[in-house]
C-alpha cells in the first residue's frame, strides 16, 4: 500500500476548506503516538456553518434530483480513487485491521451508490379521496419535501460508512447539514469532506467539523437544525433527545446482541462456528450489533463450545496494519480496561473463562465465557469490545425469551432449518431486524437498520433515511 496519511486535515465550513489551527492530534491507536493532526472547530465557527446550512436550505431544495444523483455519483468515483488512502485512514485512527478497512470502504462507496440511485426515484402517491357524497369531484397528491438543516454526529467504531449513511442520504434528499465526527477518528470525514468541496452543492450545504466535546451544544440544542441524528451509547443518545427540542431526532444506539443455535444445526456446525466467531470479534467486537450472547441448544453445547474455543484460540492479535491480523487494538486502553474489569467482576460471581481474558494496553484477548449470571453488566449491558458469552436452552420459546430479556433490542440471528422457528423469531424477537442462518451482525447498506427499546429509534438504510430527512406534503384540488 503505497498511500500515507498527510501530516495535517483541515475542517471544512460552508463547503470551504480552513486550517485555523492543529489543536487535535489523532493517534495511531496501535502505536499509540500521535499520526497526524486536524483542526478543531470554535463556537464561531459552529455558528458559520449553522447560518450557512440555514441559507443553504432553500437551494438545497430546488436541486434537481438529477443534479444530486450526478454529485453522489462523483463521491462514488472518487472514494473508488482513494480507497487505499481510505482503508489506511482507518487502520491508523480507528486500529482495524486492514483486509476490515478495506471491507469498510467497500461499504462506504455502496452507501453512496445506493443513494444515488435512491435520489432520483423518492416516491409520492395519487389518493383517492372519493370516499363518499362529500368528497365527489376532490384528488389527493403526496410528495416529500426536505426537512431542512440537519445535525449529524457520528462514532469511532465505523468512521467511513456511518457518515456516509447520513450524509448521502441527505444530499439525495435535498438537505444542508453539519457533521460532527468523532474527535478519536475524523480524518475518514474530513477526507470526505474534500471530494464533497469538489462537486456543484450549494455554498453551505455540508460542513465538517471535529470540535470539542464542550462546544458541542449547539449540534443539539440550536432550534435551526430541523433533524438531530445521532448514532452512538444509549447513555448519551439519551441525554441528547432530552435536550434537542422540537426538532426531529434519529438515534441509533447500542445493543448486546444475541445469537440463537437450534437443534438442527449440527450438520454445519462448522459453519455456525465461523459465522459466529466473525459475528463477535470483527472489528474487536467494537459494533453495536456484535454478537455478545450466544444460545446453544443443548445438544448441541459440548461440541459447539469446544469448536468455538479452538477457534478463538487461534485468532491472531496485533498490528492493523498485518495482513494476518484478525484482531486489532480497542478505541483507547481505558476501553479495554474497562471490559478487564467487566470480566474480573463476573468471574468472582461464577462466570467461567474457556478463553482470553487477558489484556495488554489497548488489545483484549478474544474471549468466551459462560457460566455468566444475567444481571452482570458483561451480560446485561452492552460489551463493546471482544466478549462473547454462551449457554444452554432446552426449548426455542425458552431462548426466544432470553433474548428479549434485554434492555436493548437491535437485531438478533437465529441459525436454524425449521421454517416455524424462524417465523416465530421474527414475530416474538422485539428487535429492528432478525437475521435467519447467520449472525445478527450482518448489515447490507440499503436495509431498514435500527432498533427498539434501549437501542434507539427511527432506521437508516438509505430509502427509510431519506424518509426521516423528509416531510410529506399533502395536494388536494377540487375539480
Amino acid at each position: 500500500m503505497n498511500a500515507k496519511l498527510a501530516p495535517r486535515y483541515p475542517i471544512f465550513v460552508a463547503n470551504k476548506a480552513e486550517q485555523p489551527n492543529e489543536a487535535l492530534a489523532v493517534h495511531d491507536k496501535y502505536a499509540g503516538e500521535p499520526a497526524t493532526r486536524t483542526a478543531l472547530a470554535d463556537k464561531g465557527t459552529i455558528e458559520r456553518a449553522i447560518a450557512a446550512a440555514v441559507r443553504a436550505t432553500a437551494p438545497m431544495r430546488a436541486l434537481p434530483p438529477y443534479e444530486r444523483q450526478k454529485i453522489l455519483e462523483h463521491c462514488v468515483r472518487r472514494c473508488g480513487e482513494r480507497r487505499d488512502e481510505l482503508a489506511l485512514a482507518l487502520c491508523i485512527e480507528a486500529g482495524k485491521p486492514i483486509r476490515d478497512a478495506r471491507g469498510e470502504v467497500t461499504r462506504l462507496i455502496d452507501t453512496f451508490k445506493v443513494a444515488a440511485e435512491e435520489a432520483v426515484r423518492i416516491p409520492g402517491e395519487v389518493m383517492n379521496l372519493e370516499i363518499g357524497e362529500r368528497t365527489k369531484g376532490y384528488r389527493g397528491f403526496t410528495k416529500r419535501v426536505p426537512i431542512g438543516p440537519a445535525s449529524f454526529i457520528t462514532p469511532f467504531n465505523f468512521p467511513l460508512n456511518l457518515v456516509a449513511h447520513k450524509v448521502a442520504p441527505a444530499i439525495a434528499a435535498g438537505c444542508p447539514f453539519v457533521l460532527k465526527p468523532s474527535e478519536r477518528t475524523p480524518v475518514g470525514a474530513l477526507v470526505i469532506g474534500e471530494i464533497l468541496a469538489e462537486t456543484s452543492l450549494p455554498q453551505g450545504a455540508f460542513s465538517v467539523l471535529p470540535c470539542a466535546i464542550e462546544d458541542v451544544a449547539p449540534f443539539i440544542e440550536d432550534p435551526r437544525f430541523k433533524l438531530l441524528s445521532f448514532t452512538g451509547s444509549g447513555k448519551v443518545g439519551w441525554d441528547l433527545k432530552a435536550r434537542a427540542g422540537a426538532k426531529k431526532v434519529v438515534l441509533e444506539l447500542g445493543g448486546n446482541a444475541a445469537c440463537i443455535v437450534d437443534a438442527d444445526q449440527r450438520a454445519r456446525i462448522d459453519f455456525v462456528v465461523e459465522r459466529l466467531v466473525f459475528g463477535a470479534f470483527y472489528q474487536s467486537g467494537q459494533s453495536c450489533i456484535s454478537v455478545q450472547r450466544i444460545f446453544v441448544h443443548a445438544s448441541l453445547l459440548s461440541e459447539l463450545r469446544n469448536k468455538l474455543v479452538a477457534r478463538v484460540h487461534k485468532l491472531k492479535a496485533g498490528d492493523p496494519r498485518d495482513e494476518d491480523t484478525f484482531l486489532g487494538p480497542m478505541i483507547d486502553e481505558p476501553a479495554a480496561a474497562r471490559l478487564e474489569g467487566w470480566i474480573s467482576r463476573a468471574v468472582a460471581r461464577g462466570a467461567h473463562v474457556l478463553t482470553g481474558g487477558q489484556r495488554r494496553g489497548a488489545i483484549l484477548e478474544a474471549t468466551v465465557l459462560e457460566r455468566v449470571p444475567h444481571d452482570e453488566p458483561i451480560c446485561a449491558e452492552e460489551v463493546f469490545g471482544p466478549v462473547a458469552l454462551i449457554e444452554s436452552f432446552d426449548d426455542f420459546s425458552e431462548a426466544l425469551a432470553r433474548v428479549n430479556d434485554s434492555s436493548y433490542g437491535l437485531q438478533a440471528g437465529v441459525f436454524t432449518n425449521d421454517l416455524s422457528h424462524a417465523m416465530q423469531a421474527w414475530d416474538e424477537l422485539e428487535v429492528g431486524g432478525v437475521i435467519i442462518g447467520d449472525v445478527p451482525s450482518f448489515r447490507v447498506d440499503n436495509m431498514p437498520y435500527g432498533g427498539v427499546k434501549g437501542s434507539g429509534f427511527g432506521r437508516e438504510g438509505i430509502r427509510w433515511a431519506i424518509e426521516d430527512m423528509t416531510d410529506l406534503r399533502l395536494l388536494v384540488i377540487r375539480e
